[in-house]
């Protein structure tokens, strides 16, 4: 079981999501992020918008993964 918090996974808060996979942390984080969306926190949408920003751009947006998958695998 690894550990990350809302904030490594591209969040903004210190919310922490433990699971077996990058996958099942993934998962937990949109889940969160959903949650957030519908209460229009407004630190987790200033998140959001960074986010849609960097979706734009496919190749920036994969290596943003390949970062966090890999600093969960360090885990």
């Amino acid at each position: 079981m690894k550990t990350m918090t809302c904030k490594q996974l591209g969040g903004a808060c210190d919310k922490s999501f433990t699971a077996d996979t990058f996958e099942e942390i993934a998962e937990m984080s949109k889940q969160h992020g959903s949650e957030m969306f519908k209460k229009a926190d407004p630190a987790h949408m200033e998140a959001m918008n960074k986010m849609m920003e960097l979706m734009h751009n496919p190749a920036e947006m994969q290596a943003w993964m390949a970062e966090r998958r890999a600093e969960f695998e360090a885990l």
